[in-house]
């Protein structure tokens, strides 16, 4: 059976609202993505073959493990985690996206607080510190 899609007072089947290869037409979290993405890329020149085999990953929201043991207690949700290698997995890092989408204003500001994330996990993977990672780090971190 195919999907109907409505023929609404004679104008005609509905289409998509805005051109696929516009911004607009693309969803949040596709959005968020490109800004993990982005966010990768910058790293890669200084640190591509250190984040080779490095999977990144983007989550809605951080497991309940990730928030404290037990009621009552309060924890700052993580923006995100690095898991290192371990037997056959390899290194990880998972991004997620509410908590950030939560903390910021606009696009612009969630670009920055996702690149911050992104230089915070890579760092911690590494064993090294954010502004080593990305000497531009403080500027806006």
């Amino acid at each position: 059976m195919t999907p109907r899609r409505r023929d609404r007072h004679g104008r005609g089947l509905r289409g998509p609202l805005a051109p696929s290869y516009v911004p607009i037409a693309k969803a949040r979290s596709e959005r968020f993505d490109d800004f993990v993405l982005d966010a990768v890329e910058r790293l890669r020149p200084k640190w591509g073959k250190q984040l080779a085999a490095v999977e990144f990953a983007v989550e809605e929201v951080p497991p309940l493990s990730e928030l404290g043991d037990g009621p009552g207690r309060i924890e700052p949700i993580p923006f995100g985690r690095a898991d290192a290698a371990s037997g056959s997995q390899p290194a990880s890092i998972v991004i997620y996206r509410r908590p950030l989408e939560a903390r910021s204003r606009d696009r612009e500001t969630l670009g920055a607080l996702v690149h911050d994330t992104v230089v915070e996990q890579v760092a911690t993977l590494l064993g090294r510190s954010p502004d080593e990672v990305d000497p531009g780090f403080d500027e806006h971190g």
